[in-house]
């Protein structure tokens, strides 16, 4: 049976998913079999695994940086925001239900024994299991029937480092804080802290140091400076996703209000031949842009419905005009066609809706997701293409007689002259058909992906380990608590 330490930060954003990915590579690179876990995710940026379920993108990335497959166990709780108030609810890779958030609150404490469950799977293979908290343990209105981080902690036993982010100001505040405000029992649970993000000379520092010690009693891991590669890495949250790049090929990207599955677009900022735009709300599309990407979406109608208020159909129609080329990934793809027919209610209201009618096809909403790794060929230029498909709904029409890719032998997308469609995630991270893809513009690719992400996660394990008491952690994680 394997040990265990938890990351838990001082708010969202504080850099918990880098942290624990570089310490996944690092632990690995020592020689310890290292697996991730996250209790409880939310985010809509997810991962289709080898078991056929999905998790959250982030904990696919820390079973990258350990060598690892990722599977259901390393997330057993997924929460995706559909609407302001209401999430859809994955357990164990698989959609358990759509509940608003005082819904969620109710039904949380009786998803402990998943959790548990998943947890205890990954400890019995594993040297060390590093555990990712949520949010922020000193959000102390939330602690009844927790499951991302004090709750958690106690229930597994688990001792838990406290992360607090410099960047964003008042970290002695953040840590020596979220001190006073724990009771006691949860207070017990943390045996030390970092601090994130810092730039400049960390010797400067050393008196806010000392300071955070003595008010808190607990141990000082390090401080990380900032790590600029950080953005080569796939982001957690929407509000990390930035435009990147400064080549002749622009890309613009809409950034809908429920935006998924977002990483599908980092591949292209890494190519020195493209400029990639991520278009705000109230944005307008650039004339100059080559191609539009409409991106996935956790609710097409609603977003949709976003895309109008925007004016951006506006935009795409004079876009066309100018020559430029529109792509719909997923719920794009469902966007683009004529019409979307939701008989169940399944994405909000039941009801059909026009789509933007630049593809002659239909989608249909089901309840049944389809979740599912795919590998096959572009149409076009004959290059391998390697991905997932996470979606509700099925989409035919006269323009899917005209498909992007065949995959496993089957027909996949629809094309007609300067738009298309298609329902797979991940396509650019494939060096082939991302090479011929920017060909077609008239532009070329410089780069391995995989090689790069490789690269990143042992640049950010040096990091850590230059920075962090990572043998100090070790030790934490075998005395436990």
């Amino acid at each position: 049976m394997g040990d265990s330490l938890m990351i838990q930060g001082t708010g969202s954003n504080v850099g918990k998913s880098m942290l624990v990915a570089g310490l996944c590579r690092a632990l690995t690179l020592r020689g310890l079999r290292v697996l991730p876990f996250k209790p409880q995710n939310m985010s809509n940026n997810a991962a289709v695994t080898e078991d056929g379920g999905e998790i959250g993108r982030a904990q696919a990335l820390q079973a990258l940086a350990c060598g690892v497959l990722p599977r259901v166990d390393m997330n057993p709780v997924l929460l995706k925001p559909e609407t302001e108030v209401g999430s859809q609810v994955i357990v164990h890779g698989k959609r358990l239900a759509t509940v608003a958030a005082r819904e969620y609150s109710a039904l949380k404490p009786s998803l402990m024994p998943a959790v548990l469950e998943s947890f205890e799977r990954l400890k019995a293979e594993a040297d060390i299991v590093l555990v990712e908290g949520a949010g922020s343990p000193a959000e102390i209105n939330l602690r009844a029937g927790d499951i991302a981080n004090m709750g958690f902690a106690a229930a597994a036993r688990v001792p838990v480092i406290l992360a607090g982010d410099i960047d964003r100001g008042g970290v002695i505040a953040q840590l020596v804080g979220s001190h006073a405000v724990l009771p006691d029992s949860d207070r017990a649970l943390i045996k030390g802290f970092l601090v994130n993000k810092f730039r400049g000379d960390p010797s400067l520092f050393d008196d806010g140091l000392r300071e955070i010690e003595t008010r808190t009693d607990w141990q000082n891991f390090g401080v990380v400076p900032w790590f600029s590669d950080a953005n080569k890495l796939p982001a957690e949250d929407a509000l990390d996703i930035s435009s990147a790049g400064d080549g002749p090929l622009k890309v613009a990207v809409l950034m809908l209000s429920r935006i998924a599955n977002f990483d599908d677009f980092d591949p292209l900022k890494l190519e020195p031949s493209v400029t990639l735009t991520m278009i705000k709300p109230g944005e307008a599309i650039p004339g100059d842009t080559a191609l539009v990407i409409i991106p996935g979406t956790k609710s097409t109608i609603g977003d949709l419905n976003f895309l109008h208020a925007q004016g951006w159909d506006i935009d795409l129609r004079a876009h066309l005009r100018r020559g430029g080329r529109v792509l719909g990934i997923c719920g794009g793809y469902q966007m683009l066609g004529q019409t979307i027919d939701d008989p169940e209610g399944i994405d909000g209201a039941a009801g059909k809706v026009d789509g933007l009618g630049m593809l002659d096809v239909n989608t249909v909403m089901s309840p049944k997701k389809h979740l599912v790794r795919v590998s096959g060929l572009a149409i076009d230029s004959g290059a391998t293409v390697t991905g997932y498909e996470i979606h509700i709904g099925s989409t035919s029409g006269e323009d899917c007689a005209r498909p992007m890719f065949e995959i496993d032998g089957q027909p996949e997308g629809a094309q007609n002259g300067l738009v298309s469609g298609c329902y797979i995630h991940g396509l650019f991270s494939s060096d082939k058909y991302r090479a011929a893809f920017l060909n077609s513009f008239g532009a070329t690719s410089d780069v391995t992906y995989s090689s790069e992400i490789e690269t990143t996660l042992d640049g950010l394990a040096n990091h850590i380990e230059k920075h962090l008491d990572v043998k100090g952690m070790i030790t934490l994680a075998r005395n436990g608590l």
